[in-house]
């Protein structure tokens, strides 16, 4: 196997080409790390690590950040509201020009769709991918799929119900290829208009009667700005639609859960009430997205 191609296999740009043996992979070695009592070890000592984000989420780039100082490996903080990208540098010269300065690996969020599978191919360091486009978020429901792992014991054989913005979603996407890969049943609750019909082959789309019968609800985040376009009449309307309320959530099964990639807009896709109940996942996805993320650096670094 040529470096080339040692390297391309050490990237992470999506769950849909990854094997269920390597997802499995993953979600142990996360296992692993949450059971570490140190809160950072050597284990990436030397390593620089570059989080290019070209798309703002102050969330999970902290999430990162977390990751690579626990592992020892020392952080680059990368924003491209702050750069010359915003003066017309391409995303490919910056990201070739922190590959020129040493780095050892990236973690790369950005708004294009398909151009992160195009820098992969040209660049020599692993790269990370936090969420490209409507495309793949694979850290986000590799969090996800290890936080259903701890709450029942194995995924094969689960419902779940994702419900939103499919459309746009890149989290729908990413957990829907995880978790088919894992033996999961997935099913979509959507607006017509926020549906993706491509999708529709690999899960069904249901009812929110169905789709609250289900072990895992996960509900999407509703992007308010999209009142504009259309494709919301408004967050109130939203909510009595398709929003988890109080009233709904009591019609869930006895053990089932609510999932949520965060961040919420409490009111609108899920009552406030719902964020912190005891049926809530919602701040454990949140911590479990660490060890996963170290578990994932990790690999690109090893």
């Amino acid at each position: 196997m040529t470096k080339t191609n040692v390297t391309y296999e050490r990237h992470l740009l999506g769950l849909k080409q990854l094997e269920r043996e390597e997802i499995a992979s993953i979600l142990d070695r996360a296992a692993y790390w949450e059971s570490q009592t140190s809160k950072v070890t050597p284990r990436l000592e030397g390593k620089f690590v570059a989080n290019m984000f070209f798309e703002n989420s102050t969330r999970t780039r902290f999430s990162f950040e977390v990751a690579e100082k626990r592992l020892g490996a020392q952080v680059l903080n990368f924003s491209a509201a702050a750069s010359s990208v915003e003066k017309g540098e391409s995303i490919y010269d910056t990201v070739r020009t922190l590959e020129s300065m040493g780095i050892d690996a990236g973690v790369i969020r950005m708004k294009p769709i398909g151009l992160l599978a195009e820098l992969a191919e040209k660049i020599k360091v692993p790269l990370i991918n936090a969420g490209d486009g409507n495309n793949e978020h694979p850290t986000q429901a590799l969090l996800d799929l290890y936080t259903m792992k701890k709450t029942f014991g194995e995924i094969k054989g689960l419902t779940v119900s994702i419900i939103g913005d499919i459309l746009h979603s890149r989290v729908a996407r990413s957990n829907l290829w995880g978790l088919q890969k894992l033996g999961a049943n997935v099913q979509f609750c959507a607006p017509d208009n926020m549906q993706a019909p491509e999708l529709a082959e690999h899960a069904p789309y249901v009812s929110v009667e169905e789709a609250l019968q289900a072990d895992v609800v996960m509900m999407l985040r509703v992007q308010l700005e999209r009142h504009d376009k259309g494709f919301i009449r408004s967050a109130e309307e939203y909510r009595e639609h398709y929003g988890l309320t109080v009233e709904r959530a009591a019609r869930m099964k006895p053990h089932a859960v609510i999932m949520h990639p965060a961040p919420v807009n409490r009111g609108v896709e899920i009552d406030d009430e719902l964020v912190e109940h005891e049926k809530s996942k919602i701040f454990a996805q949140m911590g479990n997205g660490v060890p996963i993320r170290m578990a994932v650096i990790e690999r690109a670094l090893s």
